[in-house]
């Protein structure tokens, strides 16, 4: 089963932009759909972006649409999230989740907290 490790986090002002990543060890990456998810204060975890296997198509919801890009780099074993044009609103802990192809089930990483404040 993959395990995932994110890092890439931190504290950037309004306007900024923040590359992170998401480290994958234990099996092929490019057997699964991977996703970013986030998760504000007192809100419950949302979907931001998910990118098929072979990285050929990829899915954003509407908040960060035109501001962040999913990628992967499947030798690498890393999924990314670059974000720009970072909002308050953008301050969550940020997830990484592989679905393996075919199942039903996911496996999540430990998260990487970004905060956007001047």
């Amino acid at each position: 089963q993959v395990q995932l490790v994110e890092s890439g986090g931190g504290l950037v002002q309004p306007g900024g932009s923040l590359r992170l990543s998401c480290v994958a060890s234990g099996d092929t990456l490019s057997s699964y759909v991977m996703s970013w998810y986030r998760q504000a204060p007192g809100k419950e975890r949302e979907f931001i972006a998910s990118i098929t296997g072979a990285g050929d198509t990829s899915n954003y919801a509407d908040p960060v649409k035109g501001r962040f890009t999913i990628s992967r780099d499947n030798a690498k074993g890393t999924l990314y999230l670059q974000m720009n044009g970072l909002k308050s609103e953008d301050t969550a802990v940020y997830d990484c989740q592989a679905r393996r192809l075919g199942r039903a089930a996911v496996v999540r990483g430990q998260g990487t907290q970004v905060t956007v404040s001047s």
